[in-house]
């Protein structure tokens, strides 16, 4: 499936999403962002053969944001939307890609600016080429970050280090990105697919009910008390008790062999 400057493609239950502008680093239309990339994410969303989903980028960029040379059409190009597109929030894809419900795995392969890093963040593990660099550069246009940045980053890397980032936009290298807890590992660029692939390969092997309880839970537990979160973890047990993959995991376990998990 390909999209302008989109491209998706399927294979044993992994799908990767390559952001394929880099003649502009990769920087997104207004088209990809309200239309292309909320159909993708919707198809993948509703794909069951597909257990986990990748995005990375072509040539030098991640993604650098929007493309700024669109915003001054800005109106104009929002006019054609469908009723429903022009009533979805600013970054509506952010929320598709958050609610997704297998894990998502950004393969950080060079420059990711503005929106491109709201995407890492929107992920579930962030994997980063030496090349890459962060930089939430909206102050330097008068805005601020969107697509969730300033929902989600203050809850990885705390209010301080949030702070710093957005009030400067200073880009930083991928082992600073490290350092702080912005990415999960660093890798050499001509090795950052085989080490996404070998992650989406070791998650593809694990039981898909579990995973998607497991990324609601880790959502709902940067929002509930203690309490709340014991009254969904008990929610997420009770269902996860009636499932095929759990008897599964038992008699696998009992039986001393690999465990066939069938997503239900």
């Amino acid at each position: 499936m390909k999209y302008e400057g989109l491209k998706l493609e399927k294979s044993e239950h992994i799908a990767v999403l390559t952001i394929d502008r880099p003649h502009r680093l990769n920087a997104a239309t207004l088209e990809m962002g309200y239309i292309a990339l909320p159909r993708i994410l919707r198809d993948i969303q509703e794909d069951e053969d597909i257990r986990v989903l990748i995005i990375t980028g072509t040539g030098k960029g991640f993604c650098a944001g929007a493309d700024v040379n669109e915003l001054p059409n800005f109106f104009k190009i929002t006019a054609s939307l469908a009723r429903h597109e022009k009533l979805m929030a600013l970054g509506e894809f952010a929320r598709l890609l958050y609610d997704l419900e297998i894990p998502v795995i950004a393969a950080v392969n060079g420059v990711a600016a503005g929106a491109g890093v709201s995407i890492a963040l929107l992920s579930d593990i962030r994997i980063a080429s030496e090349n890459a660099s962060f930089g939430l550069v909206f102050v330097a246009r008068g805005l601020i970050p969107d697509c969730g940045a300033t929902y989600l980053m203050p809850r990885l890397l705390g209010a301080g280090k949030s702070f710093e980032l957005m009030y400067t936009g200073d880009l930083i290298d991928a082992r600073e990105a490290e350092r702080i807890g912005l990415v999960n590992k660093v890798v050499p660029h001509d090795k950052l697919m085989d080490e996404a692939k070998a992650w989406a390969k070791r998650l593809v092997q694990a039981p898909p009910l579990a995973l998607a309880q497991i990324k609601r839970a880790i959502h709902k537990g940067m929002l509930n008390n203690l309490e709340e979160q014991l009254y969904f973890e008990t929610y997420a047990q009770n269902f996860l008790f009636g499932t095929e993959d759990f008897k599964e995991g038992v008699d696998s376990f009992l039986e001393k062999r690999q465990p066939h998990w069938k997503g239900r």
